[in-house]
């Protein structure tokens, strides 16, 4: 019998016993970093001669682990075999291909302060934030085999005398499946073990910047009793292996987690028909967001400094979801603005692998160019209140850093920065707020603090975000509690860990018989 669903629980780090419990898996991790992965295609592992190597964002000197890269012709390979497999994985019990996926949350929860660890290291995770990631993996594993099994049977339709309808779901094929470096384990896994339990087969590129993780991963599923072929581990270039996966005329359906210009322009080359290709290609995509939280002037004030420092801040502000907008009524602006930049200076930042560091490096040097880059445009643009300086010489760290006064159109308001920036803009009132909060394209999470009740049923229907909280932070969905998704520019709306995201990858199938 399935147990219900319930999410898994965050480590409690000021309980010494947990704290030596992740120093230890820190250190067995450190002693195994450096090592090699393969490719995976229909069961083999593959050895390339080019790799991918992935380094320490804290510690650039240090290797974490190279792993073999693909090219076309290994991903031609990788797509002959999904698609092969297909025609068996398609037609296993749906509760066995969920009991899979049971089995890897299992092995996982046991090892999960060893995953943990290896998110610490490979992309710069302070130790709370790669637990949360960690958790959120068992999530989507639970969440979505619990999903499968209540939609093995179909939805109910009506029946008349002489007449019976049935409406099911049936597998869609091959799925190509692209997940981001930065929930490096969640997503990836969630986004992976979709399309699995569904009767889908994978071939999955994972981010350049995460890719032993994802290795450790697949390792994870084959060890649950995954089987050959049903999913293929193709790392390699996104312009090269990534094009050619979307292209081909055998993929059905594609998972891409990313930046808007990368999420559509695989939706434009998904669109084209190519030779041999007789269907339409699905595409899920999450397109990041230019976040805001809205503080009220009828606002408990310490709620919404906590708020902003949290969504701005959390992981370096490397979060599609993360609130780099403070959009705050003018009686309370100064006020707001003076308890955010108390807040923090207070905050720590360092290598991810020491206790109670609030803030790890961002991912690469091309991160910490280009958000270096946004602060010199914020200085130019507005006011620059504390933070905005960087040190790059062992690994890619950057300060918090506040912006004020900036104009609702600048740059600095309207273009996703993806990293420790947040900037305030002041409002006359609450409906001058949310117009402010609604300018950008894009419309993935949103906070609203305040203390007045007409404003919050206000700004239900007037926000317009896939994900809104009230008098809380606009980061840490959780799987099965907050589905997550956006609007506009921020992709497909596809509410991942939510109650309609498998039927996604499925095919709906109406099934008629006169007697």
């Amino acid at each position: 019998m399935v147990t219900a669903y319930k999410h898994e629980p965050f480590t409690d780090f000021s309980v010494e016993e947990n704290k030596k419990a992740f120093e230890e898996a820190l250190k067995k991790v450190k002693g195994e970093l450096g090592q090699h992965y393969d490719l995976l295609i229909d069961g083999e592992r593959i050895r390339t001669d080019e790799v991918i190597t992935s380094t320490n964002p804290a510690n650039t000197k240090q290797v974490v682990g190279t792993v073999s890269k693909a090219n076309e012709d290994l991903a031609e390979k990788a797509m002959q075999s999904a698609s092969e497999s297909f025609e068996s994985w398609r037609k296993w019990d749906p509760r066995a291909r969920a009991e899979i996926l049971f089995r890897a949350a299992n092995i996982i929860r046991r090892r999960k302060h060893e995953f943990s660890a290896y998110l610490v290291h490979e992309v710069g995770k302070p130790w709370k934030e790669a637990d949360a990631d960690t958790a959120e993996a068992i999530d989507f594993l639970e969440y979505y085999g619990r999903q499968m099994i209540e939609l093995k049977e179909g939805k109910a339709v009506e029946s008349r005398p002489g007449e019976e309808n049935r409406y099911i779901y049936t597998s869609t094929g091959v799925a190509v499946v692209i997940p981001p470096w930065n929930l490096a384990l969640a997503i990836m896994a969630g986004t992976t073990v979709a399309p699995l339990v569904t009767g889908s087969t994978v071939v999955m590129k994972p981010a350049s910047n995460s890719p032993v993780i994802a290795a450790k991963f697949v390792e994870v599923l084959e060890e649950a009793g995954l089987p050959k072929g049903v999913l293929n581990f193709v790392p390699g270039s996104g312009k090269e292996v990534g094009d050619y996966l979307v292209d081909h005329p055998k993929t059905a359906l594609i998972s891409f987690t990313g930046s808007r210009d990368v999420g559509t322009r695989i939706m434009e080359r998904a669109s084209v028909i190519q030779e041999g290709q007789n269907h339409i290609k699905q595409v899920i995509a999450e397109m990041g967001g230019k976040d805001t939280v809205v503080v009220d002037k009828e606002a408990d004030l310490e709620t919404a400094a906590e708020a902003i420092i949290i969504s701005a801040f959390g992981f370096s502000g490397q979060k599609c979801s993360s609130g780099s907008r403070a959009v705050i009524h003018e009686d309370v602006y100064d006020e707001v603005l003076e308890m955010v930049k108390e807040r923090a200076e207070k905050l720590t930042v360092g290598n991810a692998s020491e206790e109670n560091v609030y803030m790890g490096p961002v991912v690469d040097q091309s991160a910490y160019d280009k958000i270096m880059s946004y602060i010199e445009i914020g200085k130019q643009e507005g006011r620059l209140v504390t933070g905005g300086k960087g040190d790059d010489s062992k690994g890619y760290f950057i300060e918090p850093t506040i912006f004020a006064d900036l104009d609702p159109n600048s740059r600095m308001q309207q273009e996703e920065i993806f990293g420790p920036v947040v900037c305030f803009t002041k409002a006359k009132d609450f409906d001058e707020a949310i117009k402010i909060a609604n300018n950008t394209e894009y419309g993935l999470t949103g906070a609203v603090i305040s203390d007045n009740r007409d404003h919050l049923e206000k700004a239900k229907y007037d926000f317009h975000v896939g994900n809104l909280y009230f008098n809380r932070n606009c980061t840490g969905a959780i799987v099965g509690y907050q589905p997550f998704g956006g609007f506009k520019m921020s992709g497909t709306d596809s509410k991942a860990g939510g109650p309609d995201y498998l039927a996604l990858h499925m095919q709906a199938k109406t099934i008629s018989e006169r007697y």
